[in-house]
């Protein structure tokens, strides 16, 4: 399928869809996100969300659509936030800063993965938070001048989202999904 084609099928489409290089992926989204899936990713927007009015960013919850035009590529990440305010189009984002993607079993090699090259040879973006959903276990990816460095927080402790210059507790994440044992 042509990029123009699955714009133009994409707006009236029952589903959602990624695109990358001709093929096309439906998500699971309509289907039903688990609980905790919606949830964590509902958490992080909630805490993100005035910190990101305050600068004047956008941030969104997995029903904006990333493009990746190098890469040939439509994603729809369950939390990006963009900070640059140079982008006329409405329907779709390509810079961001912070991506998030909460593990679910259908999709967490695609996000460990595939995604992680597509997302980290975006010039814009400093951070990717793969968060999972059964455990307190947060991998950070952060752009440094080395290059990308990666970090796993478990139970407790925090991650950077540098483009707002804050950070995440892990309590902030899970809350209400999955108590710390032992606190």
């Amino acid at each position: 399928m042509s990029v123009e084609e699955y714009l133009r099928t994409e707006e009236s489409s029952p589903v959602k869809r990624e695109y990358v290089a001709g093929f096309v992926y439906p998500l699971h989204i309509q289907a039903g996100a688990s609980r905790g899936h919606s949830m964590i990713a509902g958490n992080i927007f909630a805490t993100l969300h005035p910190h990101a009015r305050k600068q004047n960013c956008r941030l969104h919850q997995n029903g904006m659509r990333l493009r990746i035009e190098k890469q040939n590529a439509f994603y729809y990440p369950d939390v990006m936030l963009v900070c640059q305010t140079d982008t006329v189009i409405t329907l779709t984002e390509t810079a961001p800063c912070l991506l998030v993607e909460v593990l679910s079993p259908s999709t967490a090699q695609i996000d460990r993965l595939g995604k992680y090259a597509m997302y980290t040879a975006l010039p814009s973006l400093e951070t990717y938070l793969i968060v999972h959903q059964d455990e307190r276990r947060v991998v950070e990816y952060r752009r440094s001048n080395e290059g990308w460095q990666m970090r796993e927080v478990v139970q407790h402790g925090e991650v950077t989202t540098s483009c707002l210059s804050m950070a995440l507790n892990l309590d902030d994440i899970y809350g209400g999904v999955l108590e710390a044992s032992g606190a």
